[in-house]
């Protein structure tokens, strides 16, 4: 039988919500979407290029506490509240992935938890 871990860590914002900030599930990592926000002062980053920057940061959080890291993710979600940013977070994203990057999906929504920009999750493996 498959036991389901928690993941959770100080190194990214706890979660706002009912949910946890990853789940483990054998060999797989699930990050719940993670939002810009610096851990150590609870604070949102400034302006699209650090707020990008910020999540991936938090993913990358998640993932090392479960005993992944970046280059083992398989798939991401990018929500953006406005699709005009496309481009730069893109240009901010690709420097996380120079080889091989993950299958990704980006989606333009009317809005983010504490009006963020943008908001990554990822499964990745162990």
């Amino acid at each position: 039988m498959s036991v389901k871990s928690v993941i959770n860590t100080s190194k990214a914002p706890a979660a706002a919500g009912p949910y946890s900030q990853g789940i483990g599930l054998e060999n797989l990592v699930f990050v719940s979407g993670q939002l810009p926000i610096d851990p150590a002062t609870g604070d949102l980053a400034n302006g699209l290029e650090e707020q990008t920057k910020q999540s991936m940061a938090n993913v990358k959080a998640v993932l090392e506490a479960a005993g992944s890291s970046l280059d083992k993710i398989l798939k991401t979600t990018i929500f953006i509240r406005d699709m005009k940013d496309f481009a730069t977070v893109n240009e901010i994203y690709a420097q996380y992935f120079p080889e091989n990057p993950p299958a990704r999906s980006c989606f333009a929504v009317a809005g983010l938890p504490k009006d963020a920009l943008v908001e990554i999750e990822c499964i990745a493996y162990k």
